[in-house]
């Protein structure tokens, strides 16, 4: 099986390499569109289009399925993209509401995603159904990306972030930008078991491995 993945930037790439492990036996192709990074400050009809003409290659080497990495580009694009090319099977990242809210204790949870991601409709309709009695903490992270992007993550101040959030009761932190995933290990060391941090790389794997076993059958 050939899956794509595609991805505005780097992000992609720590999504590939999981799938690459948990997927041993499929090819993996990954593509970003790093001369337009970041998408996630841009309006939706620029990020339908790039996202449009960036997976081209993914749908000319005929993958069995293209893993749309970005939680921008999922939750902006990835309805066009189903209704454009019908033949596709598209997978998409979302935030991690629902995960999130099911597992938090406290009843806070943070979600730290792009400016796009936040305002989209995709996101809102996540919230109003899964997070109805949740607090939903929503931190300015907008440089993040471009900052991870140019190879500055060390510049990304997530010690703090996830210091500031477990102060302000939350429990549950998702990183809702394939971004940062990058960031994901010292999130983790900075969170010390005090918050659990989110993020959909092996959700993802276990999706296409139930897509690949349905296209199989």
């Amino acid at each position: 099986m050939k899956i794509g993945v595609f991805d505005s930037g780097i992000g992609g790439q720590a999504v590939a390499k999981r799938l690459e492990e948990l997927l041993p036996d499929a090819e993996i192709i990954c593509v970003d569109d790093h001369e337009h990074v970041p998408y996630g400050s841009r309006p939706a009809t620029e990020i339908i289009s790039l996202t449009d003409t960036a997976i081209q290659p993914l749908l000319a080497a005929t993958c069995d399925a293209i893993v749309i990495a970005c939680n921008t580009a999922t939750t902006v694009a990835i309805s066009h993209l189903r209704t454009t090319y019908p033949g596709m099977h598209f997978v998409g990242i979302e935030p991690m509401v629902k995960t999130a809210a099911n597992q938090t204790k406290s009843g806070t949870i943070a979600v730290l995603a792009t400016p796009a991601t936040l305002t989209s409709a995709t996101y809102d309709t996540l919230k109003k159904t899964w997070a109805k009695n949740i607090r939903v903490i929503e931190p300015d992270t907008a440089n993040w990306a471009a900052l991870i992007e140019d190879g500055k993550s060390d510049a990304v101040q997530i010690e703090d972030m996830v210091l500031r959030l477990i102060d302000q009761k939350a429990d549950v932190i998702v990183l809702a930008c394939t971004h940062y995933h990058w960031l994901n290990d010292r999130a983790e060391t900075a969170a010390g078991g005090q918050a659990v941090i989110l993020e959909p790389s092996d959700a993802i794997g276990n999706r296409i491995r139930t897509l690949l076993s349905d296209i199989a059958a």
